[in-house]
């Protein structure tokens, strides 16, 4: 099993999609480089992913449409804008669908970073915090269920026994 942050990153400059890549890659993240909104949903439809980097202003499809389907089709992958079309405007639309974080290219390779690691804590922390909750109410007995303690049985109903071995052997007729 990998460690590696699976890191899905979507612009649809190539050379700088791929210098990107590249970089990210050598700093041991699992990347998959995708130039278009359409291929980076198919992706996501392939494999999972931990986090997407995605560029708001795309031909084919924008960062903020993209961003919506992304988190749609995997409500724990958490997103960062990286743009260098970016406005208030945008900013605060995109933070409405989810976005993690909101970055102007150029982006300092350090502070990018440091995004991609909140995010990823982010998406750990939620996971967790869901998984804690799904625990607590699997324990909780339902409303009239009594616990009952390990390594014993409920009464079998209508008994007032459990079951267990002080039950007599089935006598079958042939």
């Amino acid at each position: 099993m990998s460690t590696r942050i699976k890191l899905l990153v979507v612009d649809d400059e190539q050379r700088f999609l791929r210098t990107l890549g590249e970089r990210l890659e050598m700093r041991d993240f699992d990347v998959n480089v995708e130039t278009n909104g359409a291929d980076a949903l198919e992706a996501v439809r392939r494999k999972a992913f931990d986090l997407a980097l995605v560029n708001l202003k795309m031909l084919d499809m924008d960062g903020e449409e993209v961003l919506a389907r992304l988190t749609k089709k995997d409500p724990w992958i958490e997103v960062v804008i990286l743009t260098g079309h970016g406005s208030i405007d945008s900013a605060m639309r995109t933070n409405k669908l989810r976005s993690h974080v909101y970055l102007q290219k150029p982006c300092e390779t350090e502070k990018l970073l440091q995004a991609l690691k909140d995010a990823y804590q982010k998406r750990v922390q939620s996971k967790l915090r869901m998984d804690t909750i799904k625990i607590e109410q699997f324990l909780q007995p339902s409303a009239g269920q009594r616990r009952v303690p390990a390594g014993h049985s409920p009464p079998a109903e209508g008994t007032g026994q459990g079951l267990g071995s002080e039950l007599e052997p089935l006598h079958v007729r042939n």
